[in-house]
């Protein structure tokens, strides 16, 4: 990313002020930091907006790590659910199957039945 130090009202090569020294961070009892900076009517300079966004990101990977925790928790019931809901569709198609058998199959099965007797 390349700096604009004009348009940031910086001289060339100036020192970018930190975060912790920022009137727009707060640091609470626990050392975490509070941002109140908005990439869109607030930031003191150009890299504002790089660690904005770096913070964002590290956000969005933290809830995907949780999602996917919390996934893993959920996939052995899933899968014993998955299991109980195919052993119910299959005896659900054993107790049909008797509809859907073809009567001259049956006479069939009855005839080779009498044959072996």
């Amino acid at each position: 990313m390349k700096i604009n130090y004009k348009a940031a009202g910086m001289p060339l090569g100036a020192k970018m002020i930190q975060c912790k020294d920022c009137e727009l961070c707060e640091t609470d009892a626990e050392g975490k930091r509070m941002f109140k900076c908005d990439p869109f009517s607030n930031i003191k300079e150009p890299e504002c907006i790089a660690k904005w966004q770096l913070i964002r990101l590290d956000m969005l990977v933290a809830s995907y790590q949780g999602m996917l925790r919390w996934y893993g928790k959920l996939a052995p019931i899933q899968d014993k659910l998955f299991r109980y809901m195919e052993r119910e569709i299959n005896d659900l198609d054993e107790t049909e199957r008797w509809k859907l058998t073809d009567p001259e199959e049956k006479d069939d099965e009855d005839e080779t039945e009498e044959q072996g007797l």
